[in-house]
Formats: C-alpha cells, structure tokens, sequence
C-alpha cells in the first residue's frame, strides 16, 4: 500500500495542490474477523469498514479529506496487535481503530507517546483516564464508544437490585460473575463486585469458563449449587450461548446478566429459548430496522458491502458504525483547523457536548469526552431479550416477526464518580 505523511496529506487536501491531490489521510484500523472474539467482532468491523468506505465514498472526513483503511484481520493475537500498530505508526497513519482488551491495554504506552488517536472496541475502564488521577494509568489517546465496561456491569448490577426488590425476595440476593480469567472478562470484575457489595449482594466466588464455546455442564452444576440469583456472563456471545444452553438443561434458575459483547441478535437465534430473559447492556439508540431519523443513514451505510440492504445487521454492526463516524468527524473538525494530527484529533474529540454524529440522530448515543474524563456516557440502557418460539429462520426474519425481541427494561443513569475514572 502506498503510505502518505500526514502533514503532505492534509496540505493536499486543504490547499488543493494539484500534484499531491490523490493522496489520502491513512488509516489503522485492527479486526477480530478469525479469533475467538470474531463471533462479534467481525459485525463490529464490518460496521466500521462500511462507515469509513461510505464517508469516504461521500467526500472523507469532514466532507473534504479522503481516507485510505487498512485493515488488518488479527485473530485476537497481543504479539500481532502491536506488530501492525508499529506498522502503522512508522507510515504515519493519522488514527487507529483497536478492538481487544488485551491488546489495548498492552498498547496504552505506545498510544499516549506517539500521540496517536487511538478509538477501540474495547471499553475497559484503564482507557478511561486521561489524566491519569491517584494510581491509575493516563490514557489521553484512548477512546471508545459507549458504557465503560465497568459502568455497564454497575448498570446491570443496579438493575438487578431494583429487579430484587420489585419480587420483593428476602435476604441478600447473590452475585456471581463468570467470565475467562482474561483482561477482557475480568476488566469490569473488581468494579462490579465492589458496587455489588456496595448494593447489599452477596458476592460468590467467581466462575471461570473459556472464551471459546465448549461443554460448560460442569460450571452450570457449580453455579446451580451456589444459589447464585444474578450471573454476570463475562465472555462474547458464542461462548455465552454455550453456556446458556448448558444451564438450561442443567435447569438452573438465574438471572442472567450479559456484558456489552455477551448477546446479540445473533446470540439469541443461536441460543434459543435459553436466551430469554437475558439481560445486557445496549449502547446505540435503536436496533436495525428502527424507525428513527438516523436509519437511513445506516442503510446507506450497510449497502457499502451487501448493495441490496437487505441484510439484518445486529447491534454490534451499528456500534461499530457510531465509532466509525466519531472518528471521522473528529478528523474533519482537525482538518478544518488546518492540522490532522494526534494532538489535533484528539482535542476534537472535546468540542462538542452530548454529540451524535451527524445523520444518525436517534442511532448513536448522544456522548461527551473531556480532557478530564473520557467516559463518553454514564447512562446505561439496559434490555432484556425475549425469545418466543423456535428460532430456525433467518436472524432478519425472526426479528421481523417478534419470535426475538430486545426489550428495553430500564435506563440507569449512573453518578460520574471521579473515584470510578479509570476503573
């Protein structure tokens, strides 16, 4: 590929210099499409692939300035995460598009000396300092759409509380979480357990279970035998619907609790009945197919890569595309101050205060990054999913028909604790 300086790039594309008018800002962007996340990382990176090609495909960021994507399929593998992250940085890519906890994390240093915008898929609550206040890590060029992960599992974990007393239980209700011993699954566990503790559970001893689907009879028996009333599910959606299916025949009785990659449309046909009642975390506004103002961007969007638009895309295809747009806003308000590079980007990302991008009003979540604080919201939605019969048909069809339904079952809106930046 034919790699440009950033500061060539935007000269051409500001100044219109007819010798360098082709060359383009490029752009990193990193995707799980193999590994053992890809269940849903490959919508999220479509969403994010189709976003950049259409914004491309309408004049660039900020309307003005073309981008040329690279995108790199990394199995969820550290060692190849950061090889194409040096890759990248010696080409002077302008931004970088991330998804893994692991890997994230492992490249926060990089990140904050090379000044490079880095926005992941990865919402772990260390991306969300930026100051890097008391003893955590500062990471002034991470961010992420949506909930921290953290924020999310106190969402649920509030809601399962108001769950309790709506049944009117007695005692404390008890929490487990289950999840791989993994940076991923276990970024939001300190922070859940202590909110859980803070809200009167009892909080049993965690349960591990892989990141790959697998037979889990043997941790569904040991969560049976806890009396665990509410389980956070840790993992992505393919190793949680392993799970679910294990429970079920194994006839436990618990609620449910999925992170932010734990259930999806997909999930749910997968799962089946074993899903209903599951209850996580949503961080768009709508679901494909919603009759908001902002879905008919998404289905221009969508047609990048199935030009009919009839295909069902689940909910991580359009967070994926929500990241994608903020990205690129943020580099077309850079340009339009005549500089696109890390420092530039990133000071963007402060401009605008509950910011939706333009287009997908209704679609994306209205948030606000600071140079304080880069927790882009603390109101976690959370839904419930209903499954009411067989789910053999296509994913598009059984949502058409309400065979699965996503639910909205509360909206949390958590206090912006300082104590809580960064965890």
């Amino acid at each position: 590929m034919a790699w440009k300086p950033v500061g060539v790039v935007v000269a051409a594309a500001l100044i219109g210099a007819p010798a360098l008018a082709q060359q383009k800002v490029e752009i990193g962007h990193l995707a799980d499409y193999s590994g053992p996340t890809s269940d849903v990382g490959k919508p999220y990176g479509e969403g994010v692939a189709d976003a950049l090609a259409y914004i491309d495909k309408h004049g660039g960021a900020g309307g003005k300035l073309p981008m040329h994507v690279d995108t790199r399929d990394y199995g969820y593998k550290v060692p190849q995460a950061i090889s194409a992250y040096k890759e990248w940085t010696s080409h002077n890519v302008a931004a970088i598009f991330g998804w893994g906890t692991a890997d994230t994390e492992a490249l926060i240093a990089f990140v904050t000396k090379d000044q490079m915008p880095y926005i992941s898929g990865s919402y772990a609550g260390a991306l969300t300092d930026p100051v890097g206040h008391a003893d955590k890590t500062a990471a002034p060029y991470n961010f992420f759409y949506g909930p921290s992960y953290s924020d999310a599992n106190r969402g649920l974990i509030q809601w399962a509380a108001d769950d309790w007393k709506k049944k009117g239980k007695p005692g404390a209700p008890k929490y487990v979480h289950m999840g791989a011993n993994h940076p991923y699954p276990n970024a939001p566990k300190a922070a859940g357990e202590a909110y859980a503790k803070e809200l009167g559970f009892e909080v049993l001893p965690a349960i591990q279970f892989p990141l790959a689907p697998g037979d889990f009879t043997a941790q569904c028996l040991t969560l049976k035998q806890s009396g665990a009333n509410y389980a956070y599910l840790g993992n992505t959606a393919g190793s949680n619907v392993s799970i679910l299916k294990a429970c079920q025949t194994a006839g436990v009785d618990v609620q449910f609790l999925g992170n932010v990659w734990g259930m999806d449309e997909n999930a749910a046909k997968a799962a089946g009945t074993a899903a209903n009642g599951v209850a996580f975390p949503l961080r768009t506004s709508a679901v494909w197919g919603d009759k908001v103002p902002g879905m008919a961007t998404v289905t221009e969007v969508a047609k990048m890569s199935d030009p009919s638009g009839t295909n069902y895309r689940p909910i991580h295809y359009l967070a994926g595309l929500c990241t994608a747009f903020y990205m690129s806003e943020a580099i077309g308000m850079a340009a339009q101050k005549g500089k696109v590079d890390g420092p530039a980007i990133a000071q963007a990302f402060y401009v605008k205060k509950d910011w939706v991008p333009k287009g997908l009003e209704g679609v994306c979540r209205p948030s606000t990054w600071t140079a304080q604080d880069h927790r882009p919201t603390t109101e976690v939605e959370v839904y419930r999913v209903a499954v009411g019969g067989p789910t053999d048909a296509p994913v598009g069809e059984l949502m058409q028909k309400g065979v699965i339904k996503l639910e909205k079952a509360a909206v949390i809106n958590l206090p912006r604790k300082p104590e809580w930046l960064g965890w």
